[in-house]
């Protein structure tokens, strides 16, 4: 599969789940550019960003895990081709 460069951003709205989002992502440093969060102190929510370099299966899957926990809304953009 060809390589693409993509964000994925990561709103957190339950910050008891951190420690999951945090090993999902440890778990895909090969694929994980940069991270960057930024937590709003006066507001119950929190955003991570991610540039993220892989194919699509990996991409999807790095999304889809974070995806699925409880508190957490995932979207994802991805390039056509590089």
């Amino acid at each position: 599969m060809e390589k693409r460069i993509g964000t994925i951003t990561v709103l957190v709205t339950d910050r008891s789940v951190t420690p999951q989002i945090n090993e999902i992502i440890s778990s895909y440093a090969e694929v994980v550019a940069a991270r960057q969060g930024l937590p709003f102190r006066d507001r119950p929510v929190a955003v991570i960003s991610l540039i993220v370099e892989g194919d699509m299966d990996q991409i999807n899957s790095l999304s889809g895990k974070l995806g699925r926990i409880g508190g957490v809304e995932v979207k994802t953009a991805v390039s056509k081709t590089l």
